[in-house]
């Protein structure tokens, strides 16, 4: 199973792909326009968003948005056997959205289903080879090529419904469960699980709040319920796309200069005095297993797109490396970073609390 889009609600298309385009470097690829809403899909060779707005009242799009504020309202996956996961949906009491239509010219089999709270599932099975985004439909391979694909989705529950929630994923998509985290500072908490599926590129990170004053609560609060917090997108050179996002004008968490000094004294640490201080320099998260220094993982996190602090971009870079193959064998097999590094996890959390601290949602 692997994504397939991610389809945005908001309140004008047209701005939002401007702001795509402009600021991510993707292509727009076809605009769809009804009596009641208008969808704009664009993306690059590995993502593909669809983007979409109402134009009446009449909308569903503008129900949504009056139950909740600008952002992911589904996740549509490629499936293997569109029948078989709409059956385990079915007998998990979930809401069939739209049954089993077949598209001749996009040659795929379609259905929608209600994920957990509002969020929606469109669930594809393509009739014919092709990748997730359908790279014929690109006129060039360089626009936004400096992201490779979408590496993981998360998604905020209620305080309780954590467990519910997994166990729902579990039943209808067969996503089995990987790292579990549970942060806590003196401030606030949360309790986080980490979902994959065992025969796809699916990674599907699931919060709940442990406190309160959480910023997964404040994200609940804002968002009217749960919802899709933030998506990550993956690249092979994080450091200096990070330095032309802000150009571009994109807005990035800070992350304070003691963090790197500490980092400079994890065992493990490998990095060269350059690569360091551009890390500090473009505020980049890093992590590593203690016995696999070379499992390098780096990531950054965006402020908020919307009005709302809700919704935000995560850029993540799993380093290649090669493994340590016994003495005597010359062959040594290359292999990605993989995990979401429990000490960004933290160092995430911390920043998202001093912009809460900023906003007085947190004391």
């Amino acid at each position: 199973m692997n994504i397939d889009h991610i389809h945005f609600y908001v309140e004008d298309a047209s701005r939002w792909q401007k702001w795509f385009t402009q600021t991510f470097g993707f292509q727009q690829i076809a605009t769809h326009r009804t009596a009641h809403s208008i969808t704009v899909e664009l993306g690059n060779s590995a993502i593909r968003f669809w983007v979409s707005s109402p134009c009446s009242q009449a909308s569903p799009i503008a129900a949504y948005l009056q139950r909740h504020p600008a952002g992911v309202a589904d996740l549509a996956f490629q499936v293997a056997s569109l029948e078989t996961v709409l059956q385990r949906a079915v007998e998990a009491g979930t809401t069939v959205l739209q049954p089993i239509q077949y598209s001749q010219s996009r040659q795929q089999k379609t259905a929608q289903i209600r994920g957990w709270g509002d969020l929606q599932h469109t669930l594809i099975e393509p009739t014919h080879a092709s990748s997730p985004a359908n790279p014929d439909r690109f006129t060039s391979d360089r626009t936004g090529s400096e992201f490779i694909g979408i590496d993981h989705v998360v998604l905020n529950v209620e305080q309780g419904d954590l467990e519910r929630a997994i166990g729902w994923y579990e039943a209808v998509f067969g996503l089995q469960r990987r790292q579990n985290f549970a942060i806590q500072t003196e401030r606030s908490g949360l309790c986080s699980q980490v979902l994959c599926h065992p025969g796809g590129s699916v990674q599907f990170p699931i919060n709940e709040p442990a406190s309160s004053t959480s910023q997964i609560q404040e994200f609940l609060d804002w968002n009217r319920g749960p919802g899709i917090q933030h998506l990550a997108l993956r690249t092979d050179q994080i450091l200096p796309l990070i330095a032309q996002l802000r150009q571009r004008g994109l807005a990035f968490l800070s992350v304070p200069m003691t963090y790197y000094e500490q980092l400079g004294q994890r065992p493990g640490f490998q990095l060269s005095l350059q690569e360091w201080q551009a890390m500090a320099q473009q505020e980049v998260l890093a992590d590593w297993p203690p016995d696999n220094p070379q499992a390098l993982l780096l990531q950054a996190f965006t402020q908020p797109i919307f009005d709302q602090p809700t919704f935000f971009f995560e850029l993540i870079e799993r380093r290649t490396y090669r493994l340590e193959m016994p003495y005597g064998q010359n062959h040594q097999p290359m292999r990605t970073a993989d995990g979401f590094g429990e000490g960004n996890f933290r160092a995430l959390f911390e920043a998202i609390e001093r912009e809460q601290i900023k906003r007085g949602s947190l004391r």
